[in-house]
């Protein structure tokens, strides 16, 4: 394991350039950071410096140790404030993105367990697009992301994913457009007007794969990354639109809608994605365990039929 002290030394030197100004800054001799950085450089197998006149210049290797040494200190020093500003008995800070694709409802719903612990816990819930919220996942800037899909092939991010399960979709309108539609779903989709994820999502290709499959053509009248907003468009009578199955009631009640058919087809997909393996966190614990008992209970693979209301 690295000496961090050994670290901090070589870190020193290299922001001052040299050991005897490195020495003044630390209260070290030079002989004794001499003597700490040559361990260093046994250890890692690589020599770090290189001697150029009377000076020191980094090796290609010592620019490597370097930017991981500047990211080390920097967290370092963004855990100590975050510990002094922390109010007393606060003992638990929680930091979590939120893909900017994933349902607000189901968001909520997956994040709610983590303020029921027994200890008090404080959430700082970010949003984002995944590429964004798995940098600063990398560099420990947040604790979890909660996702709609694993982390992306070829992203050079080291993360787990964590399976929190699937769930069907149901399609909702407008009273008066469910009257319209009639009650053949998903016959009654052709030709409709529909608002669909827009192609961020993970879900998206699944739906139009499952129109493709069944012959279905809707009317595509508009495309959201927010689906708050897609549900609102819904709420104005713009076109069909769809949600997560377990928010379902939830989604008729607040947008005025009538579900008028669903599908266990078309999976939704959940994922909560951190740097850790085995899950410790006891937040994370509580959200992984809440969600494979509430929001996945709906294992149907077929679609329904529901006549409109």
């Amino acid at each position: 394991m690295i000496n961090y002290k050994h670290l901090r030394y070589f870190w020193m030197v290299a922001k001052t350039g040299s050991i005897a100004d490195a020495s003044k800054h630390l209260h070290l001799t030079p002989q004794t950071i001499s003597g700490q950085l040559g361990q260093l450089e046994n250890q890692l197998g690589k020599a770090l410096f290189s001697r150029v006149g009377r000076g020191l210049e980094l090796t290609e290797s010592g620019r490597l140790v370097l930017s991981y040494a500047e990211e080390i200190f920097s967290l370092g020093n963004e855990l100590e404030e975050m510990v002094h500003s922390l109010p007393s008995g606060r003992s638990l800070v929680f930091k979590v993105g939120v893909v900017d694709v994933v349902p607000k409802s189901i968001a909520y719903r997956l994040l709610d367990p983590a303020l029921r612990l027994s200890e008090p816990v404080r959430i700082i819930c970010r949003e984002g697009s995944i590429d964004a919220l798995l940098a600063e996942l990398a560099v420990h800037r947040i604790d979890l992301v909660i996702a709609d899909s694993p982390i992306p092939s070829g992203m050079n991010v080291r993360g787990f994913n964590h399976p929190l399960g699937d769930c069907g979709i149901t399609f909702f309108a407008t009273p008066g457009l469910a009257r319209d539609l009639g009650d053949r779903f998903p016959d009654n989709l052709d030709g409709s007007p529909i608002l669909l994820p827009s192609e961020a999502t993970a879900a998206r290709n699944r739906l139009v794969r499952w129109f493709d499959d069944r012959h279905i053509h809707p009317r595509i009248v508009g495309e959201f990354d927010d689906s708050a907003l897609m549900k609102a468009f819904g709420r104005g009578g713009t076109g069909v639109f769809v949600a997560p199955s377990p928010i379902a009631d939830e989604v008729r009640k607040q947008y005025d809608v009538v579900a008028i058919g669903q599908t266990g087809e078309v999976r939704d997909h959940f994922y909560a994605i951190s740097v850790e393996r085995k899950i410790s966190h006891p937040a994370v614990a509580a959200i992984t365990e809440m969600a494979r008992e509430w929001l996945f209970r709906d294992t149907s693979r077929t679609h329904g039929r529901k006549k409109a209301r």
